[in-house]
């Protein structure tokens, strides 16, 4: 029989608290759940090792045992590991017969962790998917009244658990808005995401998350929104900038550019003698607000001059010309 250890299977310290310990079993609950990846034999096992590992040093009965052992067997690999451990005294000695050992977490706190059907989530995780070592640690899992899926305490009504999808938009979608069909197991469902959304926000989706327990409602499906870059705007709040490039005689003359924006083109009006990098403000041209899709925010631009390519010879004579009118030394 092979020894586990079980703060290795959490990815947590031998003295880490109940917090840390629970916090990492339900991120690897969460990520190895079947019902996020059905007929997936590789996270099975892993969801069931987490489970097994929780079971064990989430009650401070059982991780009082379990650390004893910990140590001695550690103690025994040091001394050089010579013949086989002694299992014996380890062996768990359950009263009642088939009734012996009693979970720790009822249906309704395991299902409130990562949600399903009020068993395992949604996973029929019986006596066989626990250990030898376990067993052999803990006595037979399982017995009448208590346990996953057992018992009067399963019959209360629980909401599901709430998941989340990661979605990625464009600046474009998040201005006009977009649709996504998302899929949650064998579930598929078209989200709207709506106008204003940026890098960060979460769009919920009511009742479309894990199934309830016992009668209970359904959780909630939330949609992590992730705004990719543009190559042209840069988002600043509700408001966007971007850079214009005006050519060397309207910066110099004066003139219109045009300006691109997510509702059509518009002509800005360029005064003579502007500089490079002077900004401009097209108000309500920016990004609509999340909360009041109805207001926008604006729309800076900057000018960035360009010098004319491929001059004429006559054209270079007169800008020379006027460089020595105005006394500039070249």
């Amino acid at each position: 029989m092979d020894f586990k250890d079980y703060y290795v299977s959490l990815g947590v310290s031998a003295d880490a608290d109940e917090k840390t310990i629970k916090k990492a079993f339900q991120k690897l609950a969460k990520k190895y759940h079947p019902d996020v990846n059905p007929g997936d034999k590789v996270a099975e096992e892993k969801f069931k090792e987490a489970t097994e590992a929780y079971q064990a040093i989430s009650d401070p009965e059982k991780r009082r045992k379990y650390d004893e052992l910990r140590q001695d067997y550690q103690q025994w690999k040091a001394r050089g590991g010579r013949g086989d451990y002694n299992w014996d005294r380890w062996q768990s000695n359950p009263s009642g017969g088939s009734g012996g050992h009693t979970y720790t977490m009822s249906p309704e706190d395991f299902a409130e962790m990562f949600g399903g059907s009020g068993k395992t989530g949604g996973f029929n995780f019986g006596g066989e998917g626990y250990s030898d070592f376990f067993s052999t640690l803990f006595g037979g899992v399982g017995g009448p009244g208590r346990g996953f899926g057992g018992g009067p305490a399963a019959g209360r009504p629980r909401q599901g658990q709430d998941l989340e999808v990661e979605v990625q938009v464009t600046l474009e979608e998040s201005y006009t808005g977009t649709t996504r069909v998302i899929r949650t197991g064998e579930k598929q469902i078209e989200a709207k995401i709506p106008k204003g959304v940026r890098t960060g926000s979460k769009v919920r989706l009511s009742g479309q998350g894990s199934p309830g327990i016992s009668g209970g409602p359904a959780g909630n499906l939330y949609l992590i929104i992730t705004v990719s870059p543009h190559p042209y705007f840069v988002r600043d709040g509700d408001d966007l900038r971007a850079e214009i490039p005006v050519d060397f005689y309207r910066a110099v003359l004066g003139g219109e550019v045009s300006v691109k924006t997510f509702s059509g083109e518009v002509l800005l009006k360029i005064p003579p003698l502007s500089q490079n990098g002077k900004k401009f403000r097209l108000k309500g041209k920016g990004m609509p607000n999340l909360e009041k899709p109805a207001q926008q925010g604006d729309l800076f631009v900057e000018v960035s001059i360009k010098l004319p390519e491929n001059m004429s010879d006559s054209e270079i004579t007169a800008l020379r010309d006027l460089a020595d009118k105005r006394g500039v030394v070249l």
